[in-house]
């Protein structure tokens, strides 16, 4: 294809990625915070906790959402890339959810240094919705549409 992506479009690419590196640190973080997880999750529930309830498996959990969250999220950008606007409305939607899962986790009071990473998740959210509907993306996705059907 002969036309130039937008800078919208690239800003989309490049924030959506920043999105999967700080996810990926997040579920880092909770490999090495494992432990503090688990006493978090235990004052939270002291009932549970003393009646001999195992904690929740963070770490496996953690692993497949990042893994399931990253492929799906690659494979979006393809098709965003190439002008599909069906991937602009399900990229629009897995950075509701990821700010969804955000404030989940926020007010499951996690350690500190969780909440700040789920912060700059929850920004980066905002602004890949922006990019995704900026004008000049939309522009573009209909240009790439247009262009498609001349070429049929």
């Amino acid at each position: 294809m002969g036309r130039q992506r937008p800078r919208s479009v690239t800003n989309a690419i490049r924030t959506q990625a920043a999105v999967l590196v700080v996810s990926g640190l997040i579920t880092l973080l909770v490999i090495i915070e494992r432990d503090e997880l688990i006493d978090a999750w235990a004052a939270r529930n002291p009932a549970l906790a003393a009646s001999g309830t195992q904690p929740p498996l963070f770490v496996p959990v953690a692993v497949v959402l990042f893994v399931t969250f990253a492929l799906l999220a690659a494979v979006l950008l393809v098709f965003f890339r190439d002008g599909h606007h069906s991937a602009r409305l399900a990229l629009t939607g897995l950075a509701v959810f990821s700010l969804f899962a955000m404030v989940v986790m926020f007010r499951q009071d996690p350690p500190v240094l969780f909440d700040a990473f789920e912060a700059v998740v929850a920004v980066l959210s905002v602004v890949l919705v922006y990019f995704l509907w900026h004008p000049d993306t939309t522009a573009y996705l209909r240009g790439v549409e247009l262009a498609d059907e001349l070429d049929a």
